[in-house]
This record gives structure tokens, sequence and C-alpha cells, in this order.
């Protein structure tokens, strides 16, 4: 991870100045909130995508940064939104904003981040890139939704969750790939290509974040262990337990699911069920498989540094599970 980003890591260091140049307003809140949450240590996956992808496809002008600025601004807005929905405490193992400044401050800024966005792209002057980002955050919008329509719901299933998936959370790495592309002029064939891989890697990614709220500890994972179980997500490792488990048990799971607030022992009764059926070793052995696929889509593009960055970084997703 760390060699994959030193290769642009003085532009994600001019990354970091955007955000405080984009984040420029008269109400000081905004400020407040905005850079506590740019600031809590992110990994900058999504800067870095459009960046290196921008840089895999030859690109040698100054619109990067601004846009990869872009991209953590709209995944910074989806994360105030979320938390707020989610009633989440933590957010990479600090206090979430909602926490500290309030659901109404939270949802308000951002919005703020989402409209300043689309003032960014639009000043940026190219539709190729508006289409691709603007068409992405209102993705990002259904899949919330969908998500929200299919909390509790114990029989979704493997193909609804990816659905969920790619529009929560694949498509912001799909499109930050592609701008990139779309930056360097990039043939079709490669842009297709480069959108794809970020699609296959979001995918794997969002599976490996749904595996840790199984594993990890708060500590590791940078969010409270056991909230997607709380808030009724069924995520894979669920989704193939309850697929292979005996109906009693699949009924102790379901009474898990309706309680509002969970104790230790309903979530140390339903980890013991996904051990026990393999959901963990399942969801892993998915996403491996959508990393070996989204490398794959590299082989249109000669070896290079950025290249191998690209495919490091899509490995580094799955060592994140111990």
């Amino acid at each position: 991870m760390e060699a994959a980003l030193a290769l642009i890591g003085e532009d994600l260091k001019n990354v970091e100045l955007q955000f405080k140049k984009d984040l420029q307003s008269d109400v000081p809140l905004i400020r407040k909130v905005g850079e506590y949450v740019l600031s809590s240590g992110g990994k900058r996956i999504r800067p870095a995508l459009l960046l290196l992808s921008a840089k895999l496809c030859g690109y040698h002008g100054d619109r990067h940064v601004p846009l990869a600025s872009v991209i953590e601004f709209i995944h910074t807005a989806t994360l105030l939104h979320d938390d707020v929905v989610d009633n989440a405490n933590l957010r990479r193992g600090l206090a979430s904003a909602n926490t500290l400044w309030g659901n109404e401050a939270s949802v308000l800024v951002g919005d703020f981040l989402f409209s300043k966005s689309f003032s960014l792209m639009v000043a940026d002057g190219d539709l190729n890139v508006l289409k691709v980002l603007s068409g992405a955050t209102t993705i990002i919008a259904e899949g919330e939704v969908l998500q929200l329509v299919c909390t509790s719901d114990l029989d979704v299933t493997t193909e609804r969750y990816i659905e969920v998936v790619k529009s929560k959370t694949a498509i912001l790495l799909s499109a930050a790939c592609q701008s990139g592309a779309i930056l360097g002029k990039a043939s079709s064939e490669r842009e297709v290509a480069l959108q794809n891989f970020g699609m296959e890697l979001g995918i794997a990614f969002q599976l490996v974040d749904d595996t840790l709220d199984y594993v990890a500890s708060e500590e590791q994972f940078g969010k409270s262990i056991g909230h997607d179980l709380e808030e009724g997500k069924i995520t894979l490792p669920l989704i193939h337990t309850l697929q292979h488990c005996t109906a009693a048990e699949k009924e102790k799971i379901a009474e898990v699911v309706d309680k509002d607030v969970l104790d230790e022992d309903d979530f140390a009764a339903v980890f013991e069920l996904v051990h026990q059926y393999g959901g963990i070793d399942h969801a892993v052995t998915v996403a491996k498989d959508y990393v070996a696929r989204c490398k794959a889509y590299l082989d249109v593009f000669e070896d290079s540094p950025e290249k191998y960055a690209l495919v490091n970084l899509a490995d580094y997703v799955v060592t994140r599970v111990k």
C-alpha cells in the first residue's frame, strides 16, 4: 500500500491542500466539520485511484489534483450521511461527526460537500468527467435507498447484496478510475478496462469491510464491531450462513436482527454461527476472486510503475482480513 502511494506522494499532498482550499466558507461550522472528517485518517484510496489511473494513461496536466479532491468530497459527504442513517458513533477510530455536532450539522455539511463537488466539476469544464461523476453520485444515492429496503431481510440474495455494494461503494472507485482515463485521453478500450477495474476492486473492498465487522477489533477497524448486525445489514458472511444453517438457527438470527439494541450474548450467538458455517472464509474467497478479476483488466496496459501500483493497491484490499 505504502509503495503504491509513494508513486503519487506529491500529488496526494497537493490533494490535501486542495481540500482546505475547497472547504473555504463564510460559515465556520462547515470548515470545522469538513476538516474534522477529511483529516481523520482515511487511506485516500479513491483519490489515489484517480491519480494513478491518470498517470497510467499518460496524463501530465494539473486537473488531476482538483478532481481527486472532488472524489474525496463526494465520499466524505456519503460518510456524513451514512453515519446519521446508521446512528454510528465511531468513524476511523474517532468520534463520528454526528456524535460531536449532531445529526443536523452532519447532514447539512454533507449537503454542502455534495453541492461543492458539483461546482468544482463544472469549473473543471470536462463534460465527460461531469457525466461520469454526476452519474456515480446518483447511483450512490440509489444504493443507499436500496440498502434501506433490504434492511433486516433474511432472504436477501447474494445477487441483490452485490447490487447494493456496486451502487453504494464500488461505483465511486469505478468513476475515479474512469475519470483518470478520461484525463489521460485513453482509448475507449482502456477507459472501459479502468472503469471495470475500479468496479471489481470496489466490490472486493466492501466485501472485506463487511467481513471485518465480524472479525476485527474496534481499534483495527475504526468502527464499532457488530454495528452492521445491529443496524440489520445483511452482508455476505451472514447471507452465506443463512443459506447453510438450520431453520432453528435462522430463527435465532432473525430474533437478534429484529432487536433494536444488541447485547454481547446476541453478538456472540450470531458470530459463532457465522464462523461455524464458514461465512468469513466464503466472503474472503469471493473478495479474492473479485481482486483477481480486477487485476486482469489491467492486461491491456503495458508494464509500468503505475500499473504495478494499481495491482498492489488491489492486493492490499484483501490483506486487511487477518
